[in-house]
This record gives C-alpha cells, sequence and structure tokens, in this order.
C-alpha cells in the first residue's frame, strides 16, 4: 500500500520541531486515554493541553454565539455508534482514531492513501463557526477547527471525467457498535457535486473548540457541509472518490422519498413526517424560523440556479 507523502512545503511554513513533537506526543496520550475519557463523552480530548491553541479565525464563520460544549459532544446523530441522541457519547470509547488512513480513489490522476498525521497539516488549519441544521428540526452553532476539502481535491487532481465526489466511513463493528444492527447498509456513503465540493465553504474538520475531534463528533476526520442538512456531513472517513455517475447515499438508499441527493436546507420542503420550516437552537426553548440554504444563500445559491429545488431536494 502506498503511502503518500505531501508535496514539498516552503521552510517558512514548516511547523517548528518542538511543537511538531508537543503534537505528536498530545495525539500519543490522545488514543491511549481514550477509553478513560469515554465516560465524560469526551473521548480523544484532553482538555489541559488543547491541540489546535492558536487557529486562526476564518472570515467565513457566523458571528452567532456557539453552542456549548458540552450539548455539541452530548447530543449527536452518529448511527455508527447508535441511535439515540446521547448514544454517540456514551459508545465512543470503542472508535479509535489512530493509526489511520485516508484513500483517494477513483478518477483522478494522483490517486493516494495517506496518513492521517500526513493528511492534516496543521499551517493549513482554521476555525469556521458554522450553523449546523438536521432534518429533525433542531440546529446547533458549532466552532469546528478543519481546511478546505477543494485543497485536497486539487491536489489529487481529479480527470474530466469526475463529476461527483463519494466520501465513505470506516466500516468496523468492533470499534463503531451501531454498525451491528441493519439501521443502514453500512459502510455509510455520501456524496456531493464536485462543484459542491470545490466551495470555499466545503472543508473537513479535524477538531472543535480548539481541539481535536471528539469520537462522537466523527473523529477523526469529517465533512462539513453548513448549508445541507446535517446527515450530508459524513464522519470518520477513510475513503474519498471521484466519480462520474451520481452516488447513491446511504440515506437515500434506505428512503429515497425521504432523503434526496442534495439535500440542502429548504424551509419550503418539508420532509414527509414533518416540516422543515422551523427549527430549534438546542439550548433554546422557542422555535426559529429555517432560513434557506441554512443561512449561507448568498454564498451557494448560484450553484443551485435552473434547477427545481423541490424535485432535486
Amino acid at each position: 500500500m502506498l503511502i503518500k507523502r505531501p508535496e514539498p512545503i516552503p521552510g517558512s511554513e514548516i511547523t517548528p520541531r518542538e511543537v511538531y513533537e508537543d503534537r505528536r506526543r498530545f495525539l500519543r496520550q490522545a488514543a491511549v486515554g481514550g477509553l478513560a475519557l469515554a465516560g465524560l463523552g469526551l473521548t480523544g480530548r484532553v482538555t489541559a493541553s488543547p491541540a489546535y491553541p492558536s487557529v486562526p479565525a476564518s472570515p467565513f464563520s457566523t458571528d452567532e454565539k456557539p453552542n456549548s460544549l458540552h450539548d455539541i459532544t452530548h447530543y449527536n446523530n452518529f448511527y455508527e455508534l447508535g441511535t439515540g441522541k446521547r448514544d454517540p457519547a456514551r459508545f465512543a470509547g470503542h472508535l479509535k482514531p489512530r493509526p489511520w488512513s485516508v484513500a483517494i480513489e477513483g478518477e483522478s490522476e494522483k490517486p493516494a492513501v495517506y496518513d492521517i498525521e500526513d493528511f492534516i497539516r496543521p499551517q493549513a488549519l482554521e476555525e469556521r463557526i458554522y450553523r449546523l441544521r438536521c432534518v429533525e428540526g433542531w440546529s446547533m452553532v458549532i466552532p469546528w477547527v478543519g481546511f478546505p476539502l477543494a485543497d485536497v481535491l486539487r491536489q489529487a487532481r481529479p480527470t474530466s471525467r469526475a463529476k461527483y465526489v463519494e466520501f465513505t466511513t470506516l466500516h468496523d463493528p468492533k470499534m463503531l457498535p451501531g454498525q451491528r444492527v441493519r439501521v443502514l447498509d453500512w459502510p455509510y456513503v455520501e456524496g456531493l457535486r464536485l462543484d459542491e465540493a470545490m466551495h470555499p465553504l466545503t472543508i473537513l474538520a479535524v477538531g472543535l473548540y480548539g481541539d481535536v475531534l471528539p469520537n462522537q463528533n466523527g473523529a477523526p476526520l469529517r465533512l462539513v457541509v453548513p448549508w445541507k442538512y446535517g446527515f450530508k456531513s459524513i464522519k470518520s472517513i477513510v475513503k474519498i472518490r471521484f466519480v462520474e455517475e451520481q452516488p447513491v447515499s446511504s440515506w437515500m438508499a434506505a428512503a429515497p422519498r425521504e432523503y434526496g441527493f442534495y439535500s440542502n436546507v429548504n424551509p419550503n420542503v418539508d420532509h414527509p413526517r414533518w416540516s422543515q420550516a422551523t427549527e430549534r437552537r438546542i439550548g433554546e426553548f422557542l422555535k426559529r424560523d429555517t432560513l434557506m440554504f441554512n443561512g449561507y444563500g448568498e454564498q451557494v445559491a448560484q450553484l443551485y440556479e435552473g434547477m427545481d429545488l423541490r424535485k432535486h431536494f
């Protein structure tokens, strides 16, 4: 198996040795200490030593107040760790996010398999405070730490036949005990159109609140697409594949009448079993109106010009 190293980096951008070694030491401690921290629902996170203490803020961030760390890490959809909102935090200790590799495959001129430590470049990280809207009618504001997915896709050099990007989650029922139940056809698969994947709002997240990504939030690597419903932001990614045909995502396969490929936040298109016109921000009592494209219409509406967004839901 080829383990690809990144392109040469200018000396001015190389992380100082002492910082690099501290980061490596932190990640080893996080992996070893994972089970001990599982009871707190913060597996993989060492509060005394944040992994990303000086990540710059992104201009793409919302100015809304983020939800608390407890809310973000204890109210989750991650069916691989259980179907209940509290299950991911309860069972997070089963997932071991190190060692980890990510394969880039398909219609690519430079397919490769990356070790996660080479895949994450600290100098490229930034904090992005994004709204997250879930199809069940709840929402959060989360301070992600990540980098543009486009950086990875450009380096992989998709061919002219690449029209979509398909993502696949780890399939390992020992580490992801929810996969022992056939709620979905595992492994979890999601997809984006290539221009959606290349959009500057689309990121790969490796942390939140300045620290490593907790297991229940999709460690060590997850997608974040802020104008789409939360289930499009696939977690614990092991494979990214360029494809010519539109992928069939896991929820499309399970319930095609309820979950379309695009899954853009659209208050005018109801889920067959509930309205999408309003949402409840976790931690708040009153509901608020749902915003088209989750409030990111100014940035992304042009991607869907001429499309019937009721048909392409």
